[in-house]
């Protein structure tokens, strides 16, 4: 069990998407007028020594934190999450996608709290479904997803199965916080069920 000790661990927020099913940049999409991204911010920060947001989109620059590009351009989240923790200076590093715009604080810290010196990865999952963009990585991780992309491998969940990997089920009162919103009719229907 690793205690939440903010100086280890960096916050990294993939906004790097082609965003094909929603037709924009998803991180920057609003819910009760405030950027998803910034959601995901408020959720990291208590966690977090520093937050980066992965991102060749100059537009996140306004959140105020370090944005890195990707170094290996159209590769997906592997490279995404590859830049991230090439770019972190802690050996833990919460990857959240940019798209989970009610994810909680403490789902993160329980990540945290599971997380040993065995597991490389210690992932979310929410009914049989495994999530490996809400997810605690080692920054040992980034040696083996370098050598996938040198490979051409661009599926995360293959490169997450070469890491040491540990999953934790949510409780069903938590399923809703990782709700990704991919479409037009899912940001409607957030919208709609979380109104101020």
């Amino acid at each position: 069990m690793l205690a939440v000790n903010k100086s280890i661990i960096t916050g990294i927020i993939l906004a790097g998407g082609k965003c094909s099913r929603m037709g924009t940049d998803k991180g920057l999409l609003k819910l009760n007028n405030k950027p998803f991204t910034q959601y995901i911010i408020d959720a990291l920060k208590p966690l977090v020594s520093e937050i980066l947001i992965v991102s060749d989109n100059l537009n996140y620059d306004v959140f105020g934190y370090k944005r890195i590009e990707d170094i290996i351009k159209d590769a997906g989240p592997v490279s995404g999450i590859y830049s991230g923790l090439t770019h972190s200076k802690t050996d833990y590093n919460l990857v959240l996608s940019c798209d989970i715009p009610l994810i909680s604080t403490e789902v993160l810290r329980l990540l945290i709290e599971h997380a040993n010196d065995t597991c490389e990865v210690i992932q979310i999952e929410s009914y049989g479904k495994t999530m490996p963009l809400i997810a605690l990585y080692k920054k040992e991780c980034s040696n083996i997803f370098l050598n996938l992309l040198q490979n051409g491998e661009r599926r995360l969940r293959k490169a997450v199965n070469k890491c040491a990997v540990k999953t934790i089920k949510l409780d069903v009162d938590n399923h809703n916080v990782i709700a990704n919103i991919n479409t037009q009719q899912e940001l409607k229907d957030i919208q709609n069920a979380y109104k101020d």
